[in-house]
């Protein structure tokens, strides 16, 4: 089993009362993403959001850029809530912080993202999972996955919304 980058799109609403009542947030997650397994969804309409493997990747690409919000393992704790996957609970990203990171994504191609950038380069940072950096197309694997979340991220922004991020 591989390690996914989770997101969540919480109403202002949903973000207070997940931050007062993490058991129903961690509730309302489950089942969210249970509703949502199963489904084909444009990052338009969909409430969740998963970058797979790439998360890492991402992290570090982002990070190299001096990117301003970390949207891989989100910026406010969310008090009482547990690990999820082995890297720590969900973190928040408020509404303001993702129109920042929508407009920053927006902003970045992924070619640009990868620029300048080998898979020697991953495999040699430990950027998980090390095994996938084998060859020159493997940057795939981000550049395949990005689109998607840049669409996520403006839909969440556009509609004033924040996000719970987590990687399990």
């Amino acid at each position: 089993m591989s390690m996914n980058g989770v997101y969540i799109r919480l109403t202002p609403s949903e973000l207070t009362r997940a931050l007062h009542d993490p058991s129903w947030a961690m509730e309302y997650v489950d089942g969210l993403l249970e509703a949502e397994s199963d489904l084909e969804q444009l990052p338009s309409t969909a409430r969740s959001h998963r970058t797979h493997g790439a998360w890492h990747a991402l992290h570090f690409l982002l990070r190299r850029r001096g990117f301003p919000v970390d949207i891989v393992h989100g910026e406010e704790g969310m008090p009482g809530t547990q690990d999820r996957g082995g890297h720590g609970p969900p973190r928040c990203v408020t509404p303001d912080r993702v129109r920042i990171a929508a407009d920053a994504l927006s902003a970045l191609s992924p070619a640009e993202l990868i620029e300048g950038v080998t898979p020697g380069q991953l495999a040699d940072a430990g950027v998980y999972p090390i095994s996938q950096w084998a060859d020159e197309h493997s940057l795939g694997l981000v550049t395949g996955v990005y689109p998607s979340l840049v669409a996520f991220f403006r839909t969440t922004a556009l509609r004033g919304h924040a996000l719970l991020v987590w990687v399990d």
